[in-house]
């Protein structure tokens, strides 16, 4: 889920000037942690938040598929 992940962000900005860390707190849980540059946060969660939706209405249709929870949050490097 991770590349799939990766791979969308990276579709989207055009850029590889992000990373995605991954934790499992629990079995059936996944947080995902995007820390992206600034200039690309805009694009990433998109006008009035609709791209980040869109990513996370995607990822959620893989994580049903195997039966776990998907959070996502985005932060600014620092």
């Amino acid at each position: 889920m991770k590349d799939l992940l990766e791979y969308i962000i990276g579709s989207i900005t055009g850029s590889t000037d992000f990373t995605v860390e991954e934790t499992r707190p629990e079995a059936n849980i996944v947080n995902f942690e995007v820390v992206a540059n600034p200039d690309i946060i805009g694009l990433i969660i998109g006008r009035e938040g609709k791209t980040i939706k869109n990513i996370r209405k995607i990822l959620s249709i893989k994580a049903t598929k195997e039966k776990v929870a998907v959070n996502i949050n985005v932060s600014p490097t620092l």
